[in-house]
């Protein structure tokens, strides 16, 4: 994992912008909510120069977030870095012939779906998303760029919960998080 000095300015504002929320969706969960971070615009940009200076030494050709929040922080680090965006979708969204990847979930399961030819075989794919649990979603994520032949240069997240071990998921992954909780 990379990191940042613990006395980067940037990093200390993205933190404080980040509410705790107990006992959300349930008793015993403190949600870490991301809203406060999108909604100040000097924080946001810091979010961005800083997933893209992240992603950057990986050398991506083509970013790749997941609906939703994942598309907040993915299209600005694309634009950021010079390079196209790919969205990854829930079922029924996307027009075109789609590449489909199911997975378990805590209480059940769900399923992510992209363009088929969104990436190349042999493409260097970073994939964007806000925060990093469990694993499940973006391990399915991996799994669907592999299947289409393309390459994981690297996953960002702005947020880790670290003690849910979702890095564990991503082994031969490089992860890079800005907080890690």
């Amino acid at each position: 994992m990379s990191a940042r000095p613990p006395d980067d300015p940037r990093l200390s504002g993205l933190r404080a912008r980040v509410r705790d929320i107990p006992d959300f969706p349930k008793p015993g969960i403190l949600f870490r909510d991301l809203t406060p971070l999108m909604g100040d615009g000097a924080v946001l940009r810091d979010t961005v120069a800083l997933l893209a200076e992240r992603l950057a030494p990986h050398r991506p050709e083509v970013i790749l977030a997941v609906e939703s929040r994942g598309f907040i922080f993915g299209a600005p680090v694309a634009t950021a870095l010079g390079i196209g965006f790919v969205p990854v979708r829930k079922p029924g969204k996307l027009p075109f012939r789609i590449a489909r990847r199911s997975y378990a979930l805590e209480y059940g399961s769900d399923t992510l779906e992209m363009h088929a030819d969104a990436v190349v075989s042999g493409a260097r794919v970073a994939i964007v998303d806000d925060l990093l649990a469990t694993g499940g979603t973006a391990q399915a994520t991996v799994e669907l760029v592999r299947e289409l032949g393309a390459e994981v240069a690297a996953i960002a997240f702005v947020v880790e919960l670290g003690l849910l071990k979702g890095r564990d998921r991503l082994a031969g992954a490089q992860v890079e998080s800005l907080i890690v909780y």
